[in-house]
């Protein structure tokens, strides 16, 4: 397997490297650039983030779980890279010292490559941009004065160009072996012939299988070169996301259509994951509190799958079969997933200790559609409240039909109680779980009537 990509504007081929080695450890170990810092090496900290470029754009990643097949045809650029060769500091360098932006330093390299990022992207919701970096001693007033203060400053010249010098996929010419396929055709004839491998898709999960339990993965299928599977399609009837979508694309895509459903995937992992994360993985590894499923589901989604050349489609709900255990035959993978053209009648609440980069204790994803002046197909999907993301089937026959009244939603979060048995863990307790279930139906009732129900958005 040979690997080739631009490294701070400099061409590199690496031949046969070890698949799972990650971006942070041949960087610090193999060309000594230990700029890129190693904090929680699990995707949480950002000190290790930096930007990779590639034809959809410029994108704020975590090395630690980002595995070199994952670079072929790209960019990458670290913190070693932002100045000029003249030495000249990028303007979020040089404002991060003037705002008195780093103590001790250590996560300062990773912040400053978030902010490099945005600055390039013009993204100026610093807030959300810095929300997956993590600073223990500075405290986050100076850094966000340090992002402002650059806002209005130009690109360097040298990063305006990045996105010219993509070297496109120079590996794609069999050398790889098979282990990144370039379409799904090429992706289900290797899947089939090896069921026991390991997709890879976003890295997000798998990473930490690598770097937290020190697992071997013999036989791992890159999927980011099959450029079949990305990308959101919308014909008059249907809404197809290809399963290599990452959450970042989806957020972008849906949230002026769905505007709950955008503030909830931004509250997805951080926006380094929400950039390599995508639907099909968080679908397929089946997680009960993976935020994706609840809303799809609550969309009416259809799971597309596909094993060598037999496809089939089944509701997503009923993907999943138990805790850990899916409708997923070996050799066979997720291929997209589908939902219908509808009105906006979707209401989403995460509930988590932290606003921010946290796993929910529960996802509500409530869609209620109103046909006069009654409850109709309503379809109230949870994650968290059971070992797989369901839907709260007797409190849907509960609300269909009824008036749209708050006796008929409070009718329906008593039959709540009845769909869920939750546990108890250290996220939440079963009895706390049920009741945050049973409040996000009011929420989204009073939401529904005009009442401001977030507590971000209330004022005095």
């Amino acid at each position: 397997m040979n690997v080739s990509f631009l490294l701070n504007g400099t061409s590199v081929t690496l031949t046969e490297p070890a698949p799972t080695t990650t971006l942070l450890d041949w960087l610090r170990e193999e060309r000594h650039l230990t700029g890129t810092k190693e904090g929680c090496n699990e995707g949480d900290c950002g000190a290790c983030t930096v930007m990779v470029t590639d034809a959809n754009g410029h994108h704020p990643l975590n090395a630690c779980i980002l595995l070199l097949p994952q670079l072929d045809g790209k960019h990458v650029t670290t913190v070693e890279g932002l100045s000029t060769a003249q030495g000249t500091l990028h303007p979020v360098q040089s404002e991060m010292v003037t705002h008195h932006g780093s103590q001790c330093g250590f996560c300062t390299p990773g912040f400053v490559m978030s902010m490099a990022t945005a600055h390039l992207n013009g993204d100026t919701d610093h807030n959300t941009t810095l929300a997956g970096n993590l600073c223990r001693c500075t405290g986050y007033a100076p850094i966000i004065r340090a992002a402002r203060a650059a806002e209005e400053q130009p690109v360097p010249d040298h990063l305006l160009l990045l996105g010219e010098n993509i070297p496109g996929n120079p590996s794609a010419d069999g050398r790889l072996d098979g282990a990144a396929p370039q379409t799904t055709d090429a992706l289900a004839k290797l899947y089939a012939e090896n069921p026991d491998a390991t997709l890879i898709a976003g890295a997000t999960d798998v990473g930490l299988w690598i770097t937290k339990q020190l697992r071997d993965i013999p036989t791992p299928i890159f999927l980011n070169q099959c450029a079949d599977l990305h990308g959101i399609t919308k014909t008059d009837t249907h809404w197809r996301i290809g399963a290599m979508t990452s959450i970042a694309e989806l957020e972008r895509t849906l949230s002026p259509h769905f505007p709950d459903l955008g503030k909830m995937l931004r509250r997805y992992g951080s926006t380094q994951v929400r950039a390599a994360a995508t639907l099909g993985g968080n679908i397929a590894n089946g997680s009960p509190i993976g935020d994706g499923s609840p809303a799809m589901i609550a969309l009416g989604a259809t799971l597309h799958l596909r094993m060598e050349d037999t496809r089939r489609d089944i509701p997503l709900e009923d993907f999943f079969i138990a805790y850990g255990k899916q409708d997923r035959q070996r050799g066979e993978f997720v291929e997209a997933i589908s939902f219908p053209v509808q009105p906006d009648t979707l209401h989403c609440t995460k509930i988590s200790k932290r606003f921010d980069q946290d796993i929910s204790a529960v996802c509500a994803c409530l869609n209620l559609p109103v046909e006069d002046g009654h409850f109709t197909t309503t379809r109230l999907a949870f994650g968290g409240m059971a070992g797989t993301p369901a839907r709260a089937r007797q409190a849907e026959a509960a609300l269909n039909g009824q008036p749209v009244t708050l006796a008929s939603i409070h009718a329906a979060m008593a039959v709540l109680r009845h769909d869920f048995t939750p546990l108890s863990d250290m996220r939440a307790s079963a009895d706390y779980r049920m009741e945050v279930a049973q409040n996000a139906l009011l929420r989204a009732f009073h939401r529904s009537n005009g009442t401001a129900t977030d507590l971000h958005e209330v004022t005095s």
